[in-house]
C-alpha cells in the first residue's frame, strides 16, 4: 500500500478500489492543535483539487482538497467527539475519508513520500 501526497499536504492510500485520505504529519503540525473537524457527506462526489473537509485549530480553519476525484464511501466518524486524534496520528487513525476512485491513474500524478520529503525542503 503506497502512500501519496499532495502539495496542499493531504495523503492517500489505496487499498483494492477505495482510497484513504487525510493530511500530512506536516500539515497536523503546523495547524497545531485541532480542534473541529468537518467531514463530506457519504455518497458525495468530489472532484480531483476540490474542497472537501474543512479542519479548524487553535491557528486556522484549513480546507481539506481531495487528491482525486471519487464518491466519499466513509468518513472517520470517531474525528468528532475526539478531533485530537489528527494530531496524534494524521497519517494513520486520523484519517478523514474513503473514497471509490473515479480514475486510479490519477494517482499518478501526485508524490510520494519521498518527492513529498523533497517538496518540504524546499518550503523551508
Amino acid at each position: 500500500m503506497t502512500t501519496r501526497y499532495t502539495k496542499d499536504h493531504e495523503w492517500i492510500r489505496l487499498d483494492g478500489e477505495v482510497a484513504t485520505v487525510g493530511i500530512s504529519e506536516h500539515a497536523q503540525s503546523a495547524l497545531g492543535d485541532i480542534f473541529y473537524v468537518e467531514l463530506p457527506e457519504i455518497g458525495r462526489k468530489v472532484e480531483k483539487g476540490g474542497e472537501a473537509a474543512v479542519v479548524e485549530s487553535v491557528k486556522a480553519a484549513s480546507d481539506v482538497y481531495a487528491p482525486v476525484g471519487g464518491q466519499v464511501v466513509a468518513v472517520n466518524e470517531s474525528l468528532d467527539g475526539s478531533p485530537a486524534t489528527i494530531n496524534e496520528d494524521a497519517e494513520g487513525k486520523g484519517w478523514f475519508f474513503r473514497l471509490k476512485l473515479d480514475d486510479p491513474g490519477q494517482l499518478d500524478e501526485l508524490m510520494s513520500a519521498e518527492d513529498y520529503q523533497a517538496y518540504l525542503a524546499t518550503l523551508e
